[in-house]
């Protein structure tokens, strides 16, 4: 009886009872994880986009604060030249 139960292909007959009750499972966890790695790849890019645009954003400033140095400058130019030539300055925006 202990050579029976102790013999390579009983061992190998539950070995196979196991693969075959576990495998289904195992696969449905796979593709679960593979799903989920998708939707987290995706969800990453769209965070790393994000962040590349808030950056552009913060960097752009130096051009916006630029342009509105410039603005004044003109808006200051059209006053010399209207005062010079007798009209009445622009009003100021606030």
């Amino acid at each position: 009886m202990y050579i029976l139960a102790n013999e390579p292909s009983v061992a190998l007959y539950r070995l196979q009872e196991h693969v075959r009750r576990s495998l289904p499972e195992l696969a449905q966890h796979k593709a679960d994880m593979q799903s989920w790695e998708e939707q987290s790849q995706g969800a990453i890019y769209t965070v790393e986009y994000a962040c590349s645009a808030i950056k552009n954003m913060v960097d752009s400033s130096v051009y916006f604060e630029s342009i509105e140095r410039l603005l004044k400058h003109a808006i200051a130019v059209k006053d010399q030249m209207n005062s010079a030539q007798g009209r009445s300055p622009l009003p100021q925006a606030p």
